[in-house]
């Protein structure tokens, strides 16, 4: 699906590098992934999650606690795509998410061609070695180096909307499926961190070019039982970036947390 980020020709994969027919070329990282972000749109040296960010988040999810998300979301691919076909994890990080769904096509017996892009080369570092089968690029998701009506199904789990471009890269008939925090999405790691906590606003937003077909609850209870898990998911969430010092104290001095885990996915048609 990767196209090439200066004159958009189609890139072929070598064992190296991609090449586009006039001549560009991009290495392939050792782990396994490409560079398709320009220096003249990068906004900063490195830009994406920090490493800090993404080891808090692949310890964190490697732990299982988010796998109710991850089956429903794998359930929802395989009901999109009953013949398989080529999804594109949209923000994809250190590709937890992308292994699930390309695992669960290859349990189903269908074929899949998957990619993922994301801003951080430290998560994709990770992605690339976690899903082979997998082809991944260093790229915005407001700007994919991605053709046009290639993708059956775009998944976006808690990255940057970028409705416009969803709908460009996706096949008429083709999924996007957007996931967003709940309600009361980790309303217990609020209370902790701040005086006044607010729900999650949960709204039904129809994006242009799109019909809405559903929306899918996951919610979960679990308990986690160290105060170095408890700073994994805070450290994963952004609220390691706003947090007041005294707010992150409080979190740190905790021997366990019990958490409530609420997403919504959001599933749309392509027109």
């Amino acid at each position: 699906m990767f196209v090439c980020p200066v004159c958009a020709g189609a890139l072929v994969r070598g064992e190296r590098e991609y090449r586009c027919p006039a001549g560009h070329s991009y290495d392939i990282a050792r782990e396994g992934y490409v560079h398709l972000l320009p220096a003249n749109r990068k906004h900063s040296k490195s830009p994406g999650d920090d490493r800090e960010m993404v080891a808090a988040r692949s310890r964190f999810l490697d732990g299982g606690w988010y796998e109710p998300l991850r089956k429903a979301l794998c359930a929802l691919a395989l009901e999109a795509l009953p013949r398989g076909g080529a999804a594109l994890d949209a923000g994809c990080g250190e590709g937890y998410y992308t292994e699930g769904v390309v695992r669960a096509f290859q349990g189903a017996g269908r074929p899949l061609e998957a990619a993922g892009v994301d801003l951080s080369k430290f998560a994709l570092k990770r992605a690339a070695r976690r899903v082979r089968e997998a082809a991944f690029a260093v790229a915005s998701v407001y700007r994919l180096p991605v053709a046009a009506e290639t993708a059956d199904l775009v998944i976006d789990c808690f990255s940057p909307l970028a409705a416009e471009e969803y709908r460009r890269v996706l096949r008429p008939g083709g999924t996007f499926l957007y996931v967003v925090p709940g309600g009361d999405h980790l309303m217990e790691m609020k209370r902790v961190l701040y005086d006044e906590v607010y729900e999650n606003p949960e709204e039904r937003t129809l994006y242009e070019g799109f019909s809405y077909v559903d929306v899918t609850p996951v919610r979960s209870r679990f308990t986690l039982p160290d105060s170095k898990s408890i700073m994994d998911l805070f450290g994963m969430t952004p609220y390691a970036w706003k947090t007041p010092k005294a707010g992150v104290e409080r979190l740190r001095a905790a021997a366990s947390l019990t958490v409530t885990a609420s997403f919504a996915i959001h599933a749309f048609r392509r027109l």
